[in-house]
């Protein structure tokens, strides 16, 4: 799962945060083992490093707690707004005294990572941490800086044969979207063919009856879903599992594509284009 990011003043770190935590805690099998979260900052923030080692520790009472009550809502600053049913759990004990304990547990905890994400933005680079960490981000130049890699927990890059990729600031809201997708992706009656799985976007917090078109509903409702008998619509930027064969340029179908020299791996992308569907 790859999330990006560029601007910690125009995409607040809080918000990057809660599309990881998210995406954390999706309903997989063996997740911890299977499940790699990356994210990418464009901007070489400290702010954004910072709010990623702390979202890390709530991540392992948040992710628990989701499984445990079969959260639907993953992203704790929709669970816990004030227009959300309070405390809403799927699995029906919301009236449990052991989950109001926990509840108002883990809410106190996500407000504590609130405010050590809004108070670090305010201070020093140099104290928000340690010596160590502060000198790989010292004097980098935020439009050309060589990459730093942090924050491993495991000890080696995935090769997982699907990625999705999302933006910082989008959540999902369906625990099993993986599972869903995967379903499409793993047909043995369409494997050969599908080079990606597309989710499209839902706005919250809009306007009411959408004035100015934000929420792209003639784009993603009608044009998208009408073109899907043409091999679908055009890859959106986001909220998309692709196959990893085929960000390589290889047609799905092409297994074995290691042994196609460059030339013809750059015909097999132009084709590649044309066969893919949502």
């Amino acid at each position: 799962m790859f999330v990006t990011t560029a601007d910690p003043e125009l995409e607040p770190p809080i918000i990057m945060v809660n599309t990881v935590l998210s995406l954390m805690a999706v309903d997989y099998p063996g997740t911890a083992h299977k499940l790699a979260v990356y994210v990418s900052d464009d901007a070489c923030s400290p702010l954004t490093f910072f709010a990623l080692s702390e979202a890390a520790k709530f991540a392992q009472l948040w992710v628990p707690f989701c499984r445990k009550h079969n959260i639907q809502v993953r992203a704790p600053f929709r669970y816990f707004s004030p227009t959300a049913e309070r405390p809403p759990s799927a699995s029906g004990g919301s009236k449990s005294p052991e989950f109001q304990q926990e509840w108002k547990h883990i809410k106190n905890e996500y407000e504590s990572l609130n405010w050590k994400i809004e108070d670090a933005r305010k201070k020093p680079v140099s104290s928000i941490l340690s010596a160590g960490e502060f000198a790989a981000f010292a004097n980098m130049d935020r439009g050309n800086h060589p990459p730093i890699v942090k924050i491993r927990v495991s000890g080696v890059m995935t090769n997982a044969p699907f990625m999705l990729n999302v933006d910082c600031d989008m959540y999902t809201h369906n625990p099993q979207i993986v599972l869903h997708a995967l379903c499409l992706l793993l047909d043995p009656r369409s494997q050969n063919d599908t080079g990606y799985v597309q989710c499209p976007q839902q706005f919250y917090d809009g306007l009411k009856d959408d004035p100015f078109g934000n929420q792209l509903v003639v784009l993603q409702e009608i044009i998208g879903q009408g073109i899907v008998s043409i091999q679908g619509p055009f890859y959106g930027g986001t909220g998309c599992f692709h196959r990893r064969r085929v960000i390589y340029g290889a047609l799905p179908k092409n297994v074995d594509s290691k042994k196609k020299n460059a030339r013809s791996m750059d015909g097999n992308c132009q084709n590649s284009r044309s066969n893919l569907y949502n």
